[in-house]
C-alpha cells in the first residue's frame, strides 16, 4: 500500500513538473490569444452568463489568464472574488470581493490578493460559479493543481454539503492529458474550459 501511495505521488509529481513546463513554454502572443479565447468557450455555455457571484483567480506561473473573464464580468454587473490565502486556517482559501480599485498584496507565492475585511469575504454557499486554476486535466473533469491541497480542502464543502456551487477549470489546451490518477479528497468539476473547447463533464 505504501510503496503504491508513493508510486501515485511521484507520478502526480512528474506530471505536474511536464505540464506546468509546457504551460510556461507559451509565448506572451499565445497566452494573450488565449486569454481571448478563453471568454468564448466559456459563453458557449450559459454558466457564467447567469452566474451574479463567480470566484476566479489571478494567473500566475503560465496558468490561462481569465482577464478577459473578469473584465467581462464586471461589464455585466457581476460580483467577482478572488482567493485569498487563509490567515488562520492553514492550507484553506477565503475568497474576497475584487473590484478595478481593489487594494493588494502579494501573498508568500508572490501572487497578488486583495485585501480581506470583516466586510468583503463570501463563504461558499453564497458562490455560485468558481473558476479554479489547474496544472493538467482529463476530459473525465479530473483536475491535477500545483500540489498544495488548497482548493480541494476549501472546496470540500460543496460536496459534502451538497452545495450548488459549480465549479469550472480553466486550462490551455496543452494542459489536457488522456487520464488523471484520483484521490478521495480530490474535488472534481462541472466543467473545463481551454480557448478551443467547453468540456461539460457534469
Amino acid at each position: 500500500m505504501h510503496k503504491l501511495l508513493g508510486l501515485e505521488t511521484s507520478q502526480r509529481q512528474a506530471i505536474r513538473s511536464d505540464y506546468r513546463k509546457k504551460r510556461q513554454a507559451l509565448s506572451s502572443k499565445e497566452q494573450s490569444t488565449a486569454a481571448h479565447n478563453l471568454l468564448k468557450t466559456c459563453l458557449t455555455s450559459t454558466t457564467l452568463a447567469q452566474s451574479k457571484t463567480i470566484a476566479c483567480y489571478i494567473a500566475n506561473d503560465g496558468e490561462i489568464d481569465p482577464v478577459a473573464i473578469i473584465d467581462y464580468c464586471w461589464q455585466q454587473g457581476k460580483r467577482v472574488l478572488l482567493p485569498v490565502l487563509h490567515p488562520f486556517s492553514k492550507g484553506h482559501l477565503l475568497f474576497v470581493e475584487y473590484h478595478p480599485k481593489s487594494p493588494t498584496r502579494k501573498n508568500v507565492y508572490g501572487i497578488d490578493e486583495p485585501i480581506a475585511n470583516s466586510t468583503n469575504i463570501h463563504t461558499l454557499d453564497n458562490i455560485e460559479l468558481i473558476l479554479t486554476p489547474l496544472v493538467a486535466f482529463d476530459a473525465k473533469g479530473n483536475r491535477l493543481g500545483m500540489g498544495g491541497g488548497y482548493y480541494d480542502r476549501t472546496l470540500a464543502p460543496i460536496r459534502r454539503d451538497s452545495l450548488p456551487t459549480q465549479l469550472i477549470g480553466l486550462a490551455h489546451t496543452c494542459q489536457q492529458t488522456d487520464q488523471l490518477l484520483t484521490d478521495s479528497w480530490d474535488i472534481p468539476l462541472n466543467a473545463i474550459a481551454t480557448p478551443d473547447q467547453f468540456f461539460d463533464v457534469s
